[in-house]
């Protein structure tokens, strides 16, 4: 991600609510899907795209590069991450996309990209495995835009986000040109309207009438899919008007609620569980989020607010976490087990730090759940626990008369500071 995968656009106050898929700051992972199956669901919708087909070996890529006659293609990576382009693979290869103009090229690049790792500024020095490629009519643009449908938190409604300078890095575009960006809520009783899409596409700056109503029309139709399939995020980047004077969405991102997977099974049949960590998905089975990150602390939180206060506290004393962990506020004693599993999964986790505000997740329960884990896992690393809330004297009880080697606290700074103390031993 992607994902992945973009940060928050927050340079123009306008869209300082909007979040473009955002990484570790989000409570609730969302399904992310390959470009190919996000064209796919675009054609679907009526959406203009170019040309396209998956291809999942070196010849299956050399058939379908035979079926566009000659014409100029491009190749890509499909790896749930951003900035493909710019990647390198473990293989050597620069680059996930790149323009071919014959099926002997799409063979050569298909083979030196399938089964290996595509490394991005998203993906980290792990990298993903790329299992397919897709391949693309080249269409040149003679302008290309940049276009997204997301729910805004501060308006509590879908905006369209939209810039005439596409085919680049929104959140550079956001920066430097903050006037760039032109941010419109939608109605969501009335949905978009021809109107309101109109106006958005009159102040991109199409070159004529034509492209302004196939702009407007493509706006519509992207809007519809956002709202039918329970998206979280339609990203289109570029949006092209090309030579010929098409309208074209020549990259798609699209992201979905995993809260209506009961409803969108199509959707969420697309999903590619060798582009997700797989401690990730074991979490995600016991109703925990858990992400990875470079640092030595473990950390094992409830609620993504604490979880973020946490880590900046930790970073502000000089440590460094080494993931998000938040175990919601139903955990129980085999969820708490399953968390420290996956906290000592990891070589480079040095402490333990457990941060906790019971409210629903009684103090009492999480301690006798550190007790039982510390147990049967043997635990050997430092362990330091900050328990405030329900039952909070109850748990320091358990925790004090337990043969459990923690460091109890109550103060959030002391207890990181000691948090970091103890992995640098």
């Amino acid at each position: 991600m992607l994902t992945s995968p973009l940060n928050a656009l927050r340079t123009k106050a306008a869209v300082a609510g909007s979040l473009l898929r955002g990484p570790a700051a989000t409570q609730k992972r969302f399904l992310s899907i390959h470009e190919h199956l996000s064209m796919g669901l675009l054609e679907k919708y009526g959406v203009p795209v170019p040309r396209f087909v998956a291809a999942h070996s070196a010849d299956e890529a050399f058939k379908a590069a035979q079926s566009f006659s000659g014409k100029g293609m491009v190749i890509k990576a499909q790896v749930l991450a951003g900035g493909r382009g710019k990647g390198h693979f473990d293989s050597g290869l620069q680059g996930g996309v790149h323009l071919i103009k014959t099926p002997e090229e799409a063979k050569d690049y298909a083979s030196k990209m399938l089964g290996q790792k595509l490394i991005t500024k998203q993906t980290g020095s792990a990298g993903r495995v790329c299992n397919a490629v897709m391949l693309a009519e080249a269409r040149p643009p003679a302008k290309e835009y940049y276009l997204a449908i997301l729910n805004d938190r501060t308006s509590q409604l879908p905006v369209i986000v939209a810039s005439n300078q596409g085919g680049m890095n929104i959140e550079e575009v956001a920066k430097d040109s903050p006037d760039a960006i032109i941010t419109t809520p939608v109605d969501f009783e009335k949905g978009l309207t021809k109107d309101v899409a109109l106006g958005i596409a009159k102040k991109l700056g199409f070159s004529g009438s034509k492209q302004e109503e196939q702009a407007a029309e493509t706006m519509i139709k992207l809007y519809t899919l956002f709202k039918e399939r329970d998206a979280t995020q339609v990203e289109i980047n570029p949006l092209a008007e090309s030579k010929d004077g098409e309208i074209l969405c020549m990259d798609a991102k699209l992201g979905f609620d995993n809260n209506a997977e009961y409803r969108q099974s199509e959707v969420f049949g697309m999903r590619d569980a060798s582009q997700e960590d797989s401690d990730e998905i074991e979490a995600g089975k016991v109703g925990m989020n858990f992400i990875k990150l470079e640092g030595n602390i473990g950390c094992l939180v409830n609620g993504a607010g604490l979880a973020m206060a946490t880590m900046d506290v930790l970073k502000l004393n000089g440590g460094s976490p080494a993931n998000f962990l938040d175990v919601g506020g139903s955990a129980n004693a085999a969820a708490i087990k399953k968390a420290f599993e996956l906290l000592l999964g990891s070589t480079e986790v040095k402490a333990i730090f457990v941060n906790i505000f019971g409210g629903i997740l009684k103090c009492d329960l999480i301690a006798d759940g550190i007790v039982s884990a510390a147990k049967e896992l043997n635990l050997k690393i430092p362990l330091v626990v900050r328990l405030q809330g329900t039952n909070v004297e109850k748990a320091r009880e358990i925790l004090k008369n337990s043969s459990v080697d923690v460091v109890p606290f109550e103060g959030l700074d002391e207890a990181a500071s000691e948090a970091v103390a103890a992995a640098a031993k």
